[in-house]
């Protein structure tokens, strides 16, 4: 039963907590400055630093300076997936002094707690602080229940329980649980990619809160979300009993800002619904997910076009047609229904510019979204020409559409209307080889179904040889735009959702040059150069 100290805590904070690290108390300082104004509840991970001792006094001026704050202290040994090397007298010691430096909780493992003498645990009760027992599976998702009566028996003022999503199913099992115990002192997430649906709806499962990083890349457990993105994104403080979901399954989709762009565009719009990113590699644990939350709606992306299609009860006929389906609706019936959209974000762009009867277009690839511009581009009269690395799955998918098998070695010496990659082949994280050399590109305008980066080396290649070209990005706001029209019945507000995702790819490119080391000094470079 939640104690009148976690009653009187649960008013001053709100649902997102913020992880703060540093190496040095300044550092922690600096971080905790830049987030207090949007979100004062946050947790100081002590054990980040070299001496948490020393540091205590810094924190405790930081706190009585930001009385608005709610800090929680946490030193984790490492043995408990924490970065503190001291015993477990060494973080008791840390955490009675933390209370007194004005820290509103403190965080102590469970393994630490069925490890101490009573008068250890004593010592932290007698400060009045209140305490979190938690527990951090790395490894699964397992018997939930077990583990919270463990954790009752030390009777705390917080209970939080942290498993690890193999599945996207335990993020189920995980909110069932928050569900069925209804205590407003447990938290409860599961961490993971797979474990990110938790992190947004685990609040209304009944989390006490969720946690937070304070800036991408400062994580403190897997698939932790940073603070703004959970909030400006995710728009978490809104997210209620009536909040749709919707998601991007796939596999990887961690990178993906199908979440950017689809969470504005719902918001512009006022629907009130959220949109996650479903990693899998089991599309039945995404369909069981699907009924358990219950999803509305799903973006399908790779490995899934063409897998997902005998899970659905029908699909629109250019999905049937095709083969693939990227865009999946949950109908009242509860039954699912796809379509189709990448057809409209390859066929839309091209026709602004050209007209598609009678034009010479090459596709390069066979896999789900060249299928629809393949189809795509047949329905519309074009004469479309398919290069592939596989031949086999090439002339597969030429005689299904109507359309021609091109061989590799008739390239430097054929002209094309359109050229269009719809490989993998230049996506941020890829390492596949060029598909092809700037000698053997004859073709009038270039058109790279890859959005991240903004210039793949297909269109850097187009760009030198003065070739009109079109980005992936158009495409992805296309598709994208057509994805919310069929969920939500609005006018998707296409101009946003460009808008914010040119942003994030700027800024990821902004990111990526300042982390690139820098090139050696002239003269340190050659001198190198000699001793190779």
């Amino acid at each position: 039963m939640p104690s009148q100290i976690s009653q009187f805590l649960r008013s001053r904070i709100g649902k997102v907590c913020v992880a703060i690290v540093g190496s040095t108390p300044a550092e922690m300082i600096e971080k905790a400055n830049a987030v207090v104004k949007e979100t004062p509840f946050l947790e100081f991970r002590l054990d980040y630093l070299e001496k948490p001792l020393t540091g205590l006094p810094k924190l405790k001026q930081f706190l009585s300076e930001h009385t608005e704050v709610t800090a929680i202290g946490t030193c984790r040994r490492d043995a408990n997936g924490g970065k503190f090397a001291g015993n477990l007298a060494a973080e008791i010691d840390v955490l009675v002094k933390a209370t007194s430096a004005g820290f509103h909780m403190i965080d102590l493992e469970l393994e630490s707690a069925e490890q101490a003498k009573p008068a250890e645990l004593q010592k932290l009760r007698d400060t009045g602080t209140a305490l979190i027992v938690s527990f951090h599976d790395f490894k699964a998702t397992g018997d939930l229940d077990k583990v919270y009566a463990r954790i009752q028996k030390f009777d705390p003022e917080f209970v939080k329980i942290v498993p690890t999503a193999k599945a996207l199913t335990d993020n189920v099992t995980l909110m069932r649980f928050l569900e069925r115990i209804d205590e407003s002192n447990l938290i409860g997430i599961c961490m993971g990619d797979a474990g990110v649906i938790s992190r947004v709806l685990a609040v209304r499962a009944g989390s006490a809160f969720t946690f937070a990083a304070a800036t991408l890349g400062e994580e403190t457990a897997p698939g932790q979300i940073a603070a703004r993105t959970l909030i400006e994104t995710y728009r978490i403080n809104e997210v209620d009993a009536a909040t749709k979901v919707y998601g991007v399954v796939g596999n990887p989709v961690k990178h993906s800002l199908s979440p950017i762009m689809l969470n504005t565009a719902m918001r512009r719009e006022t629907v009130n619904a959220v949109y996650l990113a479903l990693q899998t590699t089991d599309l039945k644990d995404l369909i069981k997910l699907v009924g358990e939350i219950p999803l509305q709606g799903l973006s399908v992306t790779m490995p899934f076009k063409q897998d997902i299609m005998p899970l659905l009860e029908k699909t629109d006929p250019l999905s049937a047609k095709i083969g693939a389906c990227n865009t999946v609706l949950r109908a009242q019936d509860g039954k699912l229904y796809g379509f189709n959209t990448d057809v409209a974000g390859i066929t839309a762009p091209l026709e602004k510019r050209m007209a598609l009867r009678g034009a010479k277009i090459l596709v390069l690839g066979a896999g789900g979204s060249a299928r629809a511009a393949v189809f795509g581009l047949k329905d519309k009269g074009a004469e479309v020409h398919i290069l592939n690395r596989t031949p086999e799955t090439a002339t597969k998918l030429a005689k299904q559409a109507g359309a021609k098998v091109f061989k590799r070695e008739l390239l430097a010496k054929t002209q094309f209307d359109v050229v269009i990659n719809a490989t993998p082949v230049g996506m941020a994280g890829n390492k596949g080889a060029p598909l092809f050399e700037a000698k053997e590109m004859h073709t009038k305008l270039v058109f790279d179904l890859v959005y991240n980066p903004i210039e793949t080396p297909l269109i850097r290649m187009a760009r030198q040889q003065n070739i009109p070209f079109i980005t992936g990005v158009e495409m992805f706001v296309q598709q994208g735009a057509r994805q919310f029209e069929i969920w939500t019945g609005k006018a998707a507000p296409e101009e946003e959702m460009l808008r914010v995702v040119l942003h994030a790819l700027r800024q990821q490119q902004e990111a990526a040059v300042e982390a690139a080391p820098a090139p050696a000094a002239p003269a340190k470079a050659a001198k190198a150069a000699k001793a190779r």
